[in-house]
């Protein structure tokens, strides 16, 4: 199936606002919707059956029976036309009204973590409501595994945890429907939600979509609504917006989403039955969360802590045909104790939509998509495009910020990190991929380690068409979630060693201990950035430093320790389809589209997980037929560098028309926003110039930044990319939980003897004294360019890069390790024919068709090396 076809989508509900506002994105991208699926909660006093008796109504109006007794470990379905009536204190469905005087046991919440279950009773009715088929399933366990991230369970383990309730009522949906190949969640801002419905949906090979995932801090459109998901492009940043947007939208679709539960001190039970999706409703919630300092929360607003739970009783008529009607004698306010309550439903009652209403409404109600490139990053496009991009911009690098650091009374630190390269040697791809893997699960057993101790890996192809045979290999090594982070490309036929098909470099963290490791594994599409859809991770998070043995227990000290984030190669795929980016009218070859978009799905994971600075990039390119075209991506992959990283001028700061600097750090309607890059965020963004040493924004030109100040960008020209893309992004290393001022940045030259290479240097220091430093040497030099000298030729670079890292630079900046752990390498310079063993052990060598520079100046060679310092040596 082509990655943006239409999907047949089976969409979970809970009666909740997310999943019926996530059905209407699937409808507004395309998508079939064919039937709706609920957990409900099981029987209570060890009862094993739910009493459901269904009547349809024959032909002549007679009514039959067609339903009894069914077993709790059964799905049931219901269909539109179908009549419910049940017992009403099993509260599996809606039927006549019970006394009210009496608590039964319907009015018990299970408080799951995973499923809501206030409101169970009205679920039945949406069948008719909607038109679509329900299929329900009592939920069965508890909540065994309480991690973030879902581990899929051994067989055993299959019935104990309440996610897997979800297997055999989607097996039921399969079954009957089996054309169905999606599953539509309302995830927004919870991992433990997405990644157990991503579990479930993967296992049985469903697609999982959940276009809400971070929803909320998706700028708003330029239009107040589109159904295209590529809307025209605009150099206007969109207004700002709230936290309560996303409701905001679900009221202009047509949504009615009732409270049903308060569990939050600033929110009485008088909030009950209040409308969400409204202003009014939006206001007091607002107002009432403001009272208790509950406002400030991430998708407090929104009911995402659970400060509330809803649910829906109308919407648009693309999916209801008719509203549900509750009476007020038919709602039964239970209170839970602890500022907690809820209303148990006694009865409830479909009501048709008439005709006219059904036409009214249709017209001018939409569903807002977001637009596909925020604001900061359509001005991005637009500056590649109106921009002439000659030779005349200069190079980016770094440059000495504040006074050179003086590392004498520091030590060498025993890395924490190890960099494992393996090369194939013989054999077919599928046998070199074999035995690189048996390679990795020995050293890992030799190290006692589990693979979670990968945080990152970069796989060099061959052929980009050996990739589905490589990657079937690759991922059997990673069964916990949160697999590494990954970089692939291709080479071509000419550029790796001989006999090789496939070199892998692999990052690992020996001393990593449980808790430090964090990931983001998104698998579902959205709006945000490009699913995960292999064995692979966007961002891992890790500790940076070593931890300060003699605080070991300390949590408040180690916490204030920088991260390192490492992060996944980013192509331009668009979120929601995944596929390739559109053609745009005007750009011909869409390189600048693609080039924008991806750096965007970069900036998107890096602020996700707090990224605050960049050690360096390269942009990979495929291969290019022209130099010249060689060299126009690598002007616009710096520029558009360049501008990501642009400080917005003090004009913009200061219009009266804008929020001031006050309020982007300190008013909570421009605090909510994660870092989109507009005049609205107040969030640290990326970058956060404040971790720079003596960084002093008063030196940069109005409207931007010196092109000196940056992380240094660079770009490679390979054979091929992922699924033929135009360009891949890659980020070394992100830097998170960095201290003011704990960064700096440096640039030198070599000595008189060879002035072909540029160091460039960020040093990031902690509050435990010891400091990382990562250094770049860029080597270039125009006499060795088709030499052909050989492998002797890059040890040759190498021991010149070791020369310069002793020179007087040395004592300041501390630079003594001269394994490199990234080499990227000219081949029309160098000859990597020769035997792959001699280039083992100097790091990962990256073999590329061409270097570029940012100033489109061709490089022979850059070479990534790191090395970590402290005041005292760290055991093991």
């Amino acid at each position: 199936m082509a990655t943006d076809d239409p999907l047949n989508v089976v969409a979970l509900v809970s009666g909740g606002k997310d999943s019926f506002y996530s059905i209407l994105h699937c409808l507004a991208n395309g998508h079939r919707v064919i039937a709706l699926a609920n957990l409900h909660p099981p029987p209570k006093s060890g009862s094993t059956s739910i009493r459901t008796t269904v009547r349809s109504e024959d032909e002549d109006g007679s009514r039959a029976e067609i339903g009894n007794t069914i077993s709790n470990l059964a799905a049931i379905r219901i269909s539109p036309s179908d009549h419910v009536v049940a017992q009403p204190q099993h509260g599996s469905l809606t039927g006549p009204r019970a006394d009210h005087d009496s608590q039964d046991e319907d009015e018990i919440d299970l408080n799951s973590f995973m499923y809501q279950t206030v409101g169970h009773q009205v679920i039945p009715l949406y069948a008719q409501a909607t038109g679509l088929p329900l299929f329900r399933q009592a939920i069965l366990g508890t909540a065994v595994d309480s991690g973030t991230s879902y581990k899929d369970p051994d067989g055993h383990h299959e019935e104990e945890d309440e996610t897997e309730s979800l297997v055999p009522l989607l097996r039921a949906v399969l079954k009957a429907h089996p054309e169905v190949n999606a599953l539509c969640s309302g995830a927004i801002l919870s991992t433990y939600q997405r990644t157990r419905v991503e579990s479930v949906a993967l296992r049985l090979g469903l697609i999982p979509l959940a276009y809400l995932w971070q929803y909320p801090e998706l700028p708003h459109s330029s239009a107040s609504t589109t159904t295209s998901a590529f809307p025209t492009n605009t150099l206007q940043p969109a207004a700002c917006t709230d936290d309560a947007q996303l409701l905001r939208d679900m009221a202009a679709a047509g949504l009615v989403a009732r409270v049903v539960k308060v569990a939050s001190a600033g929110l009485g039970e008088e909030f009950l039955w209040e409308n969400v999706a409204s202003d009014t409703g939006i206001s007091r919630i607002r107002r009432a969360l403001r009272r208790f300092g509950g406002d400030g929360g991430r998708g407090a607003v929104l009911g995402e802590g659970g400060e509330f739970e809803t649910l829906v009783v109308d919407g648009p008529p693309t999916l209801f045909k008719g509203r549900i009607v509750v009476c007020d004698n038919d709602k039964r306010v239970v209170r839970e104790g602890g500022g907690s309550a809820w209303l148990s439903i006694r009865e409830a009652q479909v009501e048709a939509k008439p005709e006219a209403e059904m036409v009214s409404k249709t017209e001018g109600q939409g569903v807002r998509i977001p637009d596909l490139l925020d604001p900061k990053f359509e001005n991005i496009l637009g500056s590649l495009r109106s921009k002439f991009l000659g030779y005349e911009h200069g190079s980016i690098s770094p440059h000495e910020i504040g006074q050179r650091p003086s590392f004498l009374s520091l030590k060498l630190t025993s890395s924490i990190s190890q960099d494992w390269y393996h090369a194939g040697r013989t054999g077919d791809i599928e046998v070199q991929a074999a035995q690189i893997v048996d390679e990795v699960r020995q050293r890992l057993r030799e190290y006692s380690l589990s693979p979670t101790a990968i945080t990152n890996s970069i796989i060099v192809l061959r052929r980009m068409a050996d990739f589905p045979i490589v990657n079937k290999l690759y991922g059997a090594l990673f069964r916990e979630p949160n697999p590494p982070a990954r970089v692939t490309i291709s080479c071509g036929d000419f550029l790796l060693p001989r006999d090789a098909d496939i070199t892998i470099l692999l990052a690992v963290q020996p001393r990593m201990k449980q808790g430090d490791r964090r990931g983001l594994h998104v698998q579902s599409r959205s709006y945000w950035a490009p699913a995960n859809i292999g064995p692979y991770s966007q961002a891992i998070t890790y500790p940076l430093l070593p931890i300060d043995k003699d605080n070991s227990n300390d949590n408040d000290v180690n916490s204030n320790l920088p991260v390192a984030v490492s992060i996944a190669g980013q192509i331009p795929l668009v979120p929601a389809s995944m596929s390739l980016t559109p053609m745009s009218p005007g750009d011909n070859d869409n390189i600048r589209l693609q080039i924008t978009l991806a750096l965007q799905h970069l900036w998107r994971v890096g602020a996700e997980m707090q990224v605050q600075w960049w050690s360096s990039a390269v942009a990979y390119f495929p291969r290019s037929t022209t130099t010249s075209y060689t060299k126009h991506r690598a002007l616009l992959a710096a520029s558009a560098w360049r501008a990501a990283h642009a400080m917005p001028s003090s004009a913009s700061s200061d219009a009266e028309d804008g929020p001031d600097l006050w309020d982007q750090k300190y008013n909570p309607l421009y605090m909510t926003y994660g870092n989109s890059g507009d005049t609205c965020t107040a969030k640290p963004g990326l970058p956060d110039w404040e971790v720079l040493k003596d960084f002093d924004p008063d030196s940069y030109s109005e409207g931007g930044l010196s092109q000196r100040a940056l992380p240094f960008v660079f770009s490679a020209e390979v054979e091929e990319l992922p699924r033929s893309a135009g360009v891949e992004w890659h980020a070394h290393l992100g830097f998170a939980n960095v201290g003011f001022g704990d960064v700096r940045l440096y640039s030198s030259h070599g000595s008189d003897k060879d002035k072909h290479t540029t160091m460039h240097s960020v040093v990031v220091e902690s509050p435990s004294g010891d400091v990382f430093v990562q250094t770049i040497a860029a080597y270039q030099n125009s006499e060795a360019a088709h030499s052909g000298v050989g492998v002797r030729g890059t040890q040759h670079i190498l021991r010149v890069v070791g020369q310069i890292l002793q020179t007087s630079d040395r004592p300041q900046l501390g630079f003594i390790e001269l394994n490199p752990k990234l080499t990227y390498v000219n081949s029309e310079s160098f000859d990597l024919l020769g035997d792959a063993g001699s280039l083992l052990g100097k790091g990962a060598i990256i073999p590329c068709r061409s270097l570029w520079d940012s100033a489109a100046q061709k490089l022979d060679m850059v070479v990534i090396l790191e090395s970590r310092w402290g005041k005292r040596t760290h055991e093991s």
